[in-house]
């Protein structure tokens, strides 16, 4: 195995030279306007926080000894809707969109590490070289 001399102290001053440069990539710019715009969202706020307390209602119901199935259903069919109205907004696709950008990245990014480690690229490989460096 090649030795650059590389000691672990310069092994975390180049994982933060590669943070760094990851941060300023474009797929992480967008991700962090998305979930900017996604915190700062009103309607998506509201429907978020309507849905927890949904959650957390039919949680406490349905540990309850005795419980109303018909009042549980309204309360599940009301989370269904909610579900639907969020992961439907385009602030939110946008965001999950955009995380799916940086897993892709991040993966690549792993696969590339692990590559340069073991000599074989990783059997998580996409083979979609446009995600990364290509196949070395």
């Amino acid at each position: 195995m090649e030795n650059n001399n590389i000691d672990t102290k310069n092994v975390f001053e180049l994982a933060i030279i590669l943070g760094k440069a990851l941060k300023e990539d474009p797929r992480l710019v967008k991700m962090e306007e998305c979930r900017k715009a996604y915190e700062e969202d009103p309607e998506l706020s509201r429907l978020m926080t309507e849905y927890n307390v949904q959650q957390k209602a039919i949680e406490n119901l349905a540990s309850a000894e005795e419980f109303d199935a018909q009042l549980i259903q309204s309360i599940q069919d009301r989370i269904n809707e909610l579900y639907e109205q969020i992961t439907v907004n385009p602030v939110f696709v946008a965001l999950n969109e955009a995380q799916e950008a940086v897993n892709e990245l991040m993966n690549a990014v792993n696969n590339t590490i692990t590559f340069a480690i073991t000599g074989e690229m990783p059997s998580n490989c996409t083979h979609d070289c446009s995600t990364c460096g290509g196949c070395h």
